[in-house]
């Protein structure tokens, strides 16, 4: 697969990774651990060698079956994981305190049955410690060997900025894609003129922009998209215009509206490295087949008037989350 270069200091991964979150957290029940597993390493002989985990995600569970899943070629990979939260619980609140970073690290480090984090990112910015506190502390344990590169997650432009003053920030993960293109107004360039990476995670916009998802989906009853605006059955609806732009292009193009969406996200920027999850080797196949899909500039032009054109309608998050982004 295809290369990319995150960040002034070279972290090499594949143009797509695998976001795994969905594996055991927030998507409804959590896959077996046997076909988890089994995903994990077909990405990896398909070509992905960038995966993305969090504390936060089953509190440890999920950075726990990822080790497993590498742990034979643990360092042909790049691992990401994060911290941010009290007690690795996000309805609990943000915590980036230094101690509790380093806490984390040990924690990661142990679940991950590995001896560095390739990239550690701040989960969600905490208002009550100071961004240059926070890349000091990682700062230090880039120094002791325990973490390799700096990210940040859902972070504004100016503390991205302090943050990259005191740490060089490797990568922002934050979202993007066709149904959310808010990084295009101050975030991307930002990133450009700073040489920081950009790792996208919903790509696919939760799911809604494989066309597998209509008005009449039903979501498991844990799955947190019962609680997105932009979701509920009746922006669904009205949402299914760009779906079919989607469609439209699938058809011409021979390929899949995910496909297209993931690779409209890969020409946006040499700098961009998607993290689609799924739960599914069928999906995996797909999302990796849209390295090879070709968009040309009269695609390009097209797609950028039809989607100035089209207005989503509702919050991609639901009010109590909404100010834990763009800090």
């Amino acid at each position: 697969m295809e290369k990319r270069i995150l960040g002034k200091k070279g972290l090499e991964v594949s143009a797509l990774g695998l976001g795994c979150m969905g594996l055991t957290f927030s998507y409804g029940p959590a896959t077996e651990e046997k076909e988890a597993v089994n995903l994990i390493r077909n990405a990896y002989d398909l070509g992905i060698t960038f995966f993305d985990t969090a504390e936060a995600y089953s509190k440890g569970g999920n950075e726990i079956l990822l080790g497993k899943a590498v742990h034979s070629f643990r360092d042909k990979v790049v691992i990401a994981t994060k911290f941010g939260f009290e007690d690795g619980d996000p309805s609990k609140g943000l915590d980036s305190s230094p101690k509790r970073i380093r806490q984390v690290v040990e924690n990661s480090l142990k679940c991950l049955n590995t001896e560095y984090i390739d990239l550690l990112y701040q989960h969600r910015v905490d208002p009550n410690i100071p961004i240059e506190e926070v890349a000091g502390t990682v700062k230090d344990l880039i120094l002791e060997g325990k973490v390799k590169h700096f990210g940040l997650s859902e972070a504004g432009v100016e503390t991205i900025k302090k943050a990259n003053a005191v740490q060089a920030v490797t990568a922002l993960q934050s979202e993007y894609s066709m149904f959310f293109r808010d990084a295009e107004n101050d975030i991307i360039p930002t990133l450009e003129e700073l040489g920081i990476g950009f790792v996208p995670f919903s790509p696919l916009g939760k799911g809604f922009l494989t066309g597998a998802i209509n008005d009449q989906t039903q979501f498991d009853p844990t799955d947190f998209r019962n609680s997105v605006p932009r979701l509920s059955q009746e922006n669904r609806k009205a949402n299914q215009v760009l779906v079919e732009l989607l469609k439209s292009i699938a058809v011409e193009k021979g390929a899949s509206p995910a496909q297209i969406a993931l690779a409209w996200l890969l020409v946006q920027k040499p700098f961009i490295a998607p993290i689609p999850g799924t739960t599914k080797l069928q999906r995996l196949r797909e999302n990796i087949g849209s390295i090879s899909v070709e968009l040309n500039d009269e695609d390009l032009a097209k797609i950028r008037l039809s989607l100035s054109e089209i207005k989503i309608v509702g919050e991609r998050y639901p009010e109590h989350l909404r100010n834990r982004v763009g800090k």
